[in-house]
């Protein structure tokens, strides 16, 4: 391969990285007007559907918010069902934040046929190619996750 079609599909791949970007980003914000919510309080709810749990804290961690900024969302998010708050089973004095039924299943219309049709789209990979793809995913965001420690304050 010659170093000039090398540059053109690094190019070409930097460019589907930013489209992609950009279409992820209106279903992210097509979702968080369907579900009623703004975009930190569905980056919070995708939060909780892959852990299933979390205290304020570590919520808060994970979205960079403060103290204030968590329970002003946890507030809206209960507001609208799509969260509960109970108190921690090991430390009486923090409280565990848990999506409601009603959560999963809105934000599962929503997503889930998304994500059905991405797996029957990956599946005429190999597994190698899958391998690949795994490594350029993973390496894109912890590339992404550096530079975000970088700019957050």
């Amino acid at each position: 391969m010659s170093s000039d079609n090398r540059k053109n599909l690094q190019q070409e791949l930097g460019m589907e990285i930013r489209a992609l970007q950009t279409a992820v980003d209106s279903f992210d914000a097509a979702a968080a007007e369907r579900l009623g919510v703004n975009r930190t309080d569905l980056h919070a709810l995708d939060v909780l559907m892959q852990r299933e749990s979390a205290a304020p804290s570590e919520l808060g961690a994970a979205l960079g918010l403060t103290t204030g900024s968590v329970t002003a969302l946890l507030d809206r998010l209960d507001k609208l069902g799509y969260v509960t708050r109970s108190p921690d089973p090991k430390d009486r004095r923090k409280s565990v934040v848990r999506p409601t039924p009603e959560a999963v299943r809105a934000v599962g219309e929503l997503f889930g046929p998304l994500a059905e049709d991405g797996f029957r789209q990956v599946a005429r990979y190999t597994a190698e190619q899958l391998e690949l793809l795994l490594d350029f995913l993973r390496s894109s965001r912890r590339l992404q996750e550096e530079h975000l420690d970088r700019i957050r304050p």
